[in-house]
């Protein structure tokens, strides 16, 4: 992993909810464009386990809490401006869904958690980086949305309306923040990892059967989308939500 080239060279990302899952991928990808990165996570040993598996602290710092948790955001990206001179990146990668069924007999407690997460937590990570200095030296955010937010999923209904809130937040955000900061987001189906197994698990082969690229995601396929954006490649790309998701919602679904 060598920091000095590559098309991030020179360039710090802050990555949340990177222990696991698509947050690690877009960690291992961006490290290995080049950037240095900081990453979040609830679990200090997970956390640290990341941080080796990105190259160790000359290339990687970890910061464990809450997403939503306020005090949290501006210590990470405190320590990861201290370790590393900036924050030029940020990735919302964080998403919770604590709840399954009906909108109409959801627990509201539930509910309250998933706004707090997915989308006052991506606002409030993203005013973290602009106190911190983006608005002035110039940036990108990339949020991880989900295809759940483009339209109905039974099931995970409200995940989906928090998803379809971060949709149009990362739209004004672009408006708000434009030139010097682009926003965009990633929009995957169902991507091979932890959070998503109850969406696939025993039944693997048949879910990813109504994909026609036949095929679930994985991690890397995201990561890819998300390096992407976060590149001079996509320097005039901002407001937008790049669906990621094996052509399943060009079928009219949005679940397996």
């Amino acid at each position: 992993m060598n920091a000095s080239s590559g098309r991030l060279a020179g360039r710090v990302a802050v990555v949340t909810g990177a222990s696991r899952g698509i947050g690690l991928a877009v960690g291992r990808r961006l490290v290995a464009d080049g950037a240095r990165v900081g990453v979040t996570g609830r679990h200090p040993e997970a956390l640290a386990e990341a941080v080796a598996a990105l190259g160790g602290p000359a290339h990687a710092v970890g910061v464990s809490g809450r997403a939503d948790d306020a005090a949290h955001r501006a210590e990470a990206v405190g320590r990861v401006t201290e370790a590393f001179g900036s924050v030029d990146i940020l990735v919302n990668n964080v998403g919770v869904n604590p709840v399954h069924g009906p909108l109409a007999t959801v627990d509201l407690a539930a509910v309250r958690k998933i706004l707090d997460v997915n989308l006052l937590g991506t606002l409030g990570w993203v005013q973290e980086v602009c106190v911190a200095g983006m608005t002035e030296r110039g940036g990108c955010v990339v949020n991880v949305s989900s295809i759940a937010g483009l339209a109905p999923s039974s099931g995970i209904a409200f995940y989906g309306v928090s998803k379809a809130a971060v949709n149009h937040l990362t739209a004004c955000l672009a408006v708000e923040l434009a030139p010097a900061v682009r926003v965009n987001a990633v929009a995957p189906a169902v991507v091979k990892t932890r959070f998503a197994a109850a969406l696939y698990a025993d039944r693997e082969d048949e879910v990813a059967a109504a994909y026609p690229l036949g095929r679930l995601g994985e991690p890397g396929d995201v990561a890819a989308a998300v390096a992407f954006l976060a590149s001079d490649e996509a320097a005039w790309i901002t407001g937008q939500t790049l669906v990621c998701d094996g052509g399943l919602t060009l079928t009219g679904r949005t679940t397996g």
